[in-house]
């Protein structure tokens, strides 16, 4: 699968499209020949090798951390900053060899341009016609100048010209992707809220970058492919290829179907679009090269089909599940003070997003010291806004935890503790006025659907909804009956040993 090609050190996906060569840095030879005496294309070639051969160097680094950060559970803290860094460092590589591909790309479509009809480079003999070893590039063989009108064969040029960068797009996503997530695994477990806002801000700047390169590669294939495919049907209409077009026309068919399945539901509608249409322009290219026995450019495309079946473009959309610090805390009863003049009772902190429970011990129209709280803490203070001083005590995650702390507290001779809750910012006191709430469940399955899964699911579920939540993560719900949904669960396992099942329950609240 694709994914795991990621983790090689060729940064490319398809290196015969590219016509690169594994070189150092200095030893670089020109992608296209006639191209050697252009000082500003050799100096970026090398460049480009430079900096390959760096990040290849970064990546044998990281290999060896990520080994280290699976055996040695104590430093994975420091060891984790490390990759980090590194990461970043290669990321930023990748992003100067896409300013220098940008360039290299311009240089050579502008030498392609300009050398359309030299007979060297399009296949061409002194007489004017089409020699017995034709150029492995498909378009660029003097049928296709000849036949074409001659706005319609610069439109095709210019296509030909942009799969470069298309290419080049997908390879920068694909890197962009894998980052964005190790970010969001890096935010899931950072164990300070400094870390985990810093970690955020990098998550939504990488999102950003991803959706840029996404609309960029869609621009470019969207324009490849209308003028591909314009030309070669163009072509095949004069020859009278009537069943190939239809076959064509059978495939494509079939891509936009699967296009429309797959529609916002990976990471990219772009990426997919890419892959499913590509086929269908290699597939039109091979049939021309057949017909016109261009041997040379049929085997080239055959090359670029065995690439292209390599790769797993249904890349899983990145979930960032925002995390909370809430500061939860039980509440401890201590025979000697806390709180003192130089250690006040701090105010009591207001989360805007997230939900806990505290303890309102009293409301009093001033301010009162400590000591009236019988030991208890950690306390907090609220001025509402009649001005009045409230006094909370604790910080519980649910409201059966408020409770038993409420009851403990009316055991320590507190008159009248209140449950109080905050979610997402917003105050209410449960105690005096209580929520109605509807609590339903579902089952949470990590782990490979296998057919025996599915099928459990299709029999045992009733019908209900099975979302994709992450990359192997799945949802399945909602139930109203927890017995109900842990009997599906039970099911699933029996299915399945190896899958994770977990069942969840969700709490509405009523009005």
């Amino acid at each position: 699968m694709f994914r795991n090609l990621l983790h090689i050190t060729a940064p490319l996906l398809f290196p015969a499209l590219l016509f690169c060569s594994g070189v150092r840095a200095q030893e670089v030879t020109p992608r296209i020949a006639g191209l050697e005496r252009n000082a500003e294309y050799m100096s970026l070639l090398r460049e480009q090798a430079r900096l390959q051969s760096e990040e290849d160097s970064i990546v044998r680094v990281v290999a060896g951390l990520r080994q280290r950060f699976r055996e040695e559970p104590v430093a994975r803290q420091e060891i984790g900053r490390q990759l980090m860094a590194l990461e970043e460092r290669i990321f930023g590589i990748r992003g100067s060899r896409g300013g220098l591909m940008d360039r290299i790309t311009a240089i050579e479509q502008e030498w392609v341009l300009a050398h359309l009809d030299a007979p060297q480079d399009d296949g061409i003999s002194s007489a004017g016609e089409i020699e017995s070893a034709p150029c492995r590039n498909l378009i660029y063989n003097a049928y296709f100048a000849r036949e074409l009108p001659a706005a319609d064969y610069a439109a095709l040029c210019r296509a030909q010209e942009l799969e470069l960068t298309a290419v080049e797009y997908v390879n920068r996503y694909y890197v962009a992707h894998r980052r964005l997530e190790r970010l969001a695994e890096a935010y899931a477990t950072a164990e300070t809220e400094q870390l985990a806002d810093s970690l955020h801000r990098l998550c939504s700047e990488a999102a950003t970058a991803n959706t840029t390169l996404s609309d960029s590669l869609a621009a470019a294939w969207n324009y490849i492919y209308d003028n591909k495919s314009y030309a070669y049907t163009y072509l095949l209409e004069k020859l009278g290829q009537y069943d190939i077009l239809a076959h064509e026309g059978e495939l494509y068919a079939r891509a936009s179907r699967e296009i429309s399945e797959l529609r916002g539901r990976t990471a990219s509608d772009a990426v997919v679009d890419y892959f499913l249409r590509k086929p269908v322009v290699v597939d039109y290219e091979s049939k021309l090269a057949g017909l016109l026995d261009f041997d040379a450019a049929l085997d080239s495309l055959r090359g670029v089909t065995a690439q292209i079946r390599l790769v797993d473009y249904r890349l899983a959309p990145v979930e960032l599940q925002e995390r909370y610090f809430l500061d939860y805390a039980p509440i401890v009863y201590s025979t000697r003070p806390v709180y003192s003049y130089q250690n006040p009772i701090p105010e009591c902190r207001i989360h805007p997003h997230g939900t806990i429970y505290r303890l309102l011990l009293g409301t009093f129209n001033t301010k009162r010291a400590a000591s009236v709280f019988r030991g208890a803490s950690p306390l907090s203070y609220q001025i509402d806004e009649q001005g009045k001083w409230r006094y909370f005590a604790g910080g519980f995650a649910t409201e059966e935890q408020a409770a038993e702390a409420q009851a403990e507290a009316k055991r320590r001779g507190f008159v009248r503790p209140e449950v109080v809750v905050w979610r997402d910012g917003t105050y209410r006191n449960l105690t005096r006025d209580p929520e109605l709430t509807k609590r339903y469940y579902r089952v949470e399955i990590e782990g490979t659907l296998s057919d025996a899964v599915r099928g459990v699911i299709t029999d045992r579920a009733g019908g209900r909804e099975l979302s994709r939540t992450g990359e192997g993560r799945f949802m399945l719900g909602l139930f109203d009956e927890q017995a109900e949904a842990a009997r599906v669960a039970e099911a699933l396992r029996a299915a399945d040993p190896a899958l994770d099942i977990r069942l969840d329950e969700v709490v509405e609240i009523v009005e």
